[in-house]
């Protein structure tokens, strides 16, 4: 019963996806649907929990299952012009101000520049699907609370003009002075889709769609690290008896988290910059992606946890 259950919710998941690929605009519904994705959440039973339950006649060893699986913590937008976040309900987070105007690409108005810099706003917003996603993680067991809370904002670019339009201080740092270090991609392979540092709006890419992914990439390592030299809100859950959150995000790395495309195109897999798919090219420059976390997590069955086993 629990497995045609299961399949039945597998195949609602699938068609809310398809019918939502067909939406022109990004908004809230979309990307609630989005999160009922099996291949992003990769739920995964990895090992067991002990715990210690004591009761007035005495003390026994109970177990529980130890469970990993990714959780959308939030969408990363990643666009050109201030204040157009493809997001539509959540645009009036990131209107231009006075210390950010504007946007866009450089231009001579020549077809051969491919050296100018491009520009990308980015905007980090709690995903808003965490109920939707929690009903249908509870189908395949136990499920962990991600970091996220749904509409809030953990970056707007708009408010961080210092470091995000002038790469103050990171422009000195060595991530962002020496080849190599900090790339998505490498040069060897054919594949260098630019360098996470410095964590700024500017980079020259001539994919536009390479040039937003890596920029959101900027913006996910940001917030998920603390105690970094710009205006943000981290991303991070605590540790506690049986939790094992996310931690920092690293580029090229799936066991730090993953992408989930949203616009141009919505998909219903998850992958790491760079990748193969096929690119789609935004008309006004706006992209986004929902950023999936792993997070690993038991069942409390006891006053104390006395540890947990790994499968091999």
């Amino acid at each position: 019963m629990h497995t045609a259950s299961r399949r039945l919710r597998l195949a609602i998941a699938s068609v809310l996806l398809a019918n939502s690929a067909s939406s022109f605009a990004l908004n809230t519904a979309t990307i609630v649907a989005s999160a009922l994705s099996p291949d992003c959440l990769e739920y995964r039973v990895t090992g067991i929990c002990y715990w210690l339950y004591c009761t007035l006649t005495g003390c026994t060893v109970r177990t529980s299952v130890k469970v990993r699986h990714y959780v959308p913590d939030a969408v990363v937008s990643s666009y050109s012009n201030t204040g157009e976040n493809p997001w539509i309900e959540v645009r009036a987070m990131s209107l231009p101000n006075p210390t950010a105007q504007a946007g866009g690409d450089g231009t001579t108005n020549e077809a051969h520049e491919n050296n100018l810099a491009k520009f990308k706003n980015a905007d980090v917003i709690g995903h808003p699907g965490g109920h939707v996603f929690g009903q249908f993680a509870s189908a395949f067991g136990y499920n962990c609370a991600g970091a996220g809370t749904a509409f809030m904002p953990y970056l707007l670019s708009t408010l961080d003009t210092v470091a995000w339009r002038y790469n103050v201080p990171e422009s000195l740092y060595p991530e962002a002075l020496i080849p190599g270090l900090r790339e998505i991609g490498t040069r060897t392979a054919m594949n260098l889709w630019g360098n996470v540092y410095p964590r700024g709006g500017f980079l020259h890419q001539v994919d536009d769609h390479k040039a937003a992914a890596v920029v959101a990439q900027r913006a996910g390592d940001i917030v998920t690290r603390r105690n970094q030299i710009h205006v943000y809100r981290p991303l991070l859950a605590s540790p506690r008896t049986g939790y094992w959150p996310a931690g920092a995000l690293m580029e090229t790395d799936p066991s730090t988290g993953k992408w989930q495309e949203l616009t141009p195109t919505l998909s219903n897999t998850c992958a790491v910059f760079p990748h193969g798919n096929t690119r789609a090219q935004a008309r006004q420059g706006d992209y986004a992606w929902a950023l999936w976390r792993p997070y690993s997590c038991c069942r409390r069955r006891g006053q104390v946890f006395l540890g947990s086993v790994d499968f091999m």
